[in-house]
C-alpha cells in the first residue's frame, strides 16, 4: 500500500497534512507566548483592552489559526471534542472549576503539563503547572477543537486527497491510508485559516 500511495505521489501530500497539524498548533502556542504579561480584563478579548480567560482563548484561534470559537469557557467545551488529560497536545484547552460551576476558567495546554491562561482580576496572561494543588484539584476536563470547528480529522482528510484514486481502493479510502501510516497519536485535528 505504501508503494502504491508513493507512486502516485500521495505519500508527501499526506505527510504534508500531518505536519500541518503540528505547525498550527505549534502556531497557536508560540502566539499565546507572545501575549504574556497581558492584564487580566473580565470581558476583554483584545491586547488593546486585556484578556479575560475565554476571551484569551478565543483571540488565540482566531489569530492564529483563524477559527471562531464561542465567547464563554462553558461553551467553548461544549463545542470542542472531550479528551483524555493523558492526550492532550500543545494547542488543547483545559478547563477549571474555579466559580464553583463547571468549566468556569480555560487555558491553552503548551505542554510539560502547562498551560497558558489568563488568570483573575490583577493579573496577567501567564504559564503554570497544572499540577500545582489549586489547579489540579480543579480540573474539570481537556478538549479539542477538532471537526465541526473548521478542523477535520486526518483520516478525513486523507480521504479528500485520495478521492481521485478511489476507484483504486474500491470503496475504502481512508482505511488503507490510516492502516499504510505509523500510528501517530493526538494528531486528529486539522487547522485552516
Amino acid at each position: 500500500m505504501d508503494k502504491l500511495l508513493a507512486d502516485k505521489g500521495l505519500m508527501t501530500q499526506i505527510n504534508h497534512v500531518r505536519h500541518s497539524v503540528t505547525d498550527k498548533a505549534s502556531e497557536l502556542v508560540v502566539n499565546a507566548l507572545g501575549f504574556l504579561g497581558v492584564p487580566y480584563k473580565r470581558g476583554g478579548n483584545s491586547v488593546d483592552t486585556g484578556f479575560d480567560c475565554s476571551g484569551f482563548v478565543k483571540a488565540m484561534y482566531e489569530q492564529s489559526v483563524g477559527l471562531i470559537l464561542p465567547r464563554r469557557a462553558e461553551q467553548q467545551a461544549a463545542a470542542t471534542q472531550n479528551i483524555e488529560k493523558s492526550e492532550l497536545r500543545p494547542g488543547d484547552l483545559v478547563f477549571f472549576n474555579t466559580m464553583r460551576r463547571a468549566f468556569s476558567h480555560v487555558g491553552i495546554y503548551v505542554g510539560n503539563g502547562k498551560f497558558i491562561h489568563s488568570p483573575k482580576p490583577g493579573a496577567e496572561v501567564r504559564v503554570e503547572s497544572m499540577s500545582v494543588s489549586y489547579w489540579n484539584g480543579r480540573f474539570d476536563g481537556a478538549r479539542r477543537v477538532a471537526a465541526g470547528n473548521g478542523g477535520a480529522d486526518i483520516n478525513a482528510a486523507a480521504a479528500a486527497l485520495l478521492q481521485p484514486y478511489a476507484g483504486v481502493f474500491k470503496t475504502q479510502t481512508a482505511a488503507p491510508v490510516s492502516a499504510g501510516l505509523p500510528a501517530q497519536r493526538g494528531e486528529e485535528a486539522i487547522f485552516s485559516r
